[in-house]
């Protein structure tokens, strides 16, 4: 795992893609306390002390009931409405922040993630001295506490991300993004690609950065990460042209930063990936994530 935990392999992403993390309570909750789903919206719970029962609908309409009864990070990535459970006075103690991704799009990180991760902070290494600051500015009223809570919430929900990282077999993340990048020969290439979609990337080039021939490189590609990399690369400059586009960046800007020759050649690949235009895309909410 040296090569893997030796390249940055989050910083791009969190960077292109940013998650401002907000503290919204601090404290006890009693009786049932209900979490609505907004759109670019998730939630990064801790159960400080106390039990809990965590309750949301999966896919099929059936509700999943989760018992808690230690310390705990209870992260839901993506918008879905969910409900706390407790006593119905002298409630368990938590501190909750929400997750608010610019744009209101899915982030390509947290869309790869399962409806929700539920933690035992322990388990988390690091995280305890990082949480007793956490805990130390949330239960004291002092001139810039919630500035400073929102940021390390921020921090934790990085770290959060690390170790899901190093545990993805254990959490069956789905292939992927993630699975990519937990993978010490692909991660390097992913890296690579991340940091400068512009170049002009061909199978060999990609093959290089993992030290890998081509037809093995492609082979083992589509194996873990379930799309060729021609594929891959290409979802990725449409994840980050979808972006720009939302934050008023000229077609032909876009074009350039990607590394397309050309507005009419990017809006051809845009146009057959998402069934419209760039323009027509972007007077024509809701925006879906483009198929994988």
């Amino acid at each position: 795992m040296a090569g893997v935990e030796s390249s940055d392999r989050l910083t791009s992403l969190l960077q292109r893609f940013r998650v401002n993390t907000s503290l919204f309570h601090a404290g006890p909750l009693c009786g049932v306390t209900t979490f609505a789903a907004r759109p670019g919206r998730g939630f990064l719970h801790i159960l400080r002390r106390g039990e809990v029962a965590v309750t949301h609908r999966e896919p099929g309409g059936a509700v999943k009931r989760i018992e808690l009864d230690r310390p705990t990070l209870i992260f839901y990535p993506r918008p879905l409405e969910h409900a706390f459970h407790n006593a119905p006075a002298d409630g368990s103690d938590f501190a909750c922040a929400s997750l608010d991704v610019e744009g209101g799009a899915t982030h390509p990180l947290l869309l790869t993630l399962p409806p929700v991760l539920i933690v035992p902070l322990d388990a988390v290494k690091g995280l305890e001295p990082l949480l007793q600051f956490l805990f130390d500015e949330v239960d004291n009223v002092r001139c810039g506490q919630r500035l400073i809570a929102d940021r390390l919430f921020e921090v934790v929900l990085i770290h959060l991300l690390r170790w899901i990282l190093d545990h993805v077999g254990e959490l069956g993340i789905p292939s992927g993004i993630l699975t990519g990048l937990a993978d010490p020969r692909l991660a390097p290439a992913l890296v690579a690609l991340h940091d400068a979609p512009e170049a002009d990337w061909t199978l060999d080039s990609m093959a290089r950065e993992a030290r890998m021939s081509r037809s093995a490189f492609a082979a083992h590609f589509r194996e873990v990460i379930g799309s060729s990399p021609g594929q891959y690369l290409t979802h990725w400059r449409l994840t980050i042209a979808q972006e720009r586009l939302r934050a008023g960046a000229a077609v032909s800007t876009v074009a350039a930063e990607l590394g397309y020759a050309n507005a009419s050649s990017f809006s051809r690949v845009f146009s057959q990936h998402l069934g419209t235009a760039p323009r027509n895309w972007l007077a024509a909410p809701p925006q879906s994530p483009i198929p994988a």
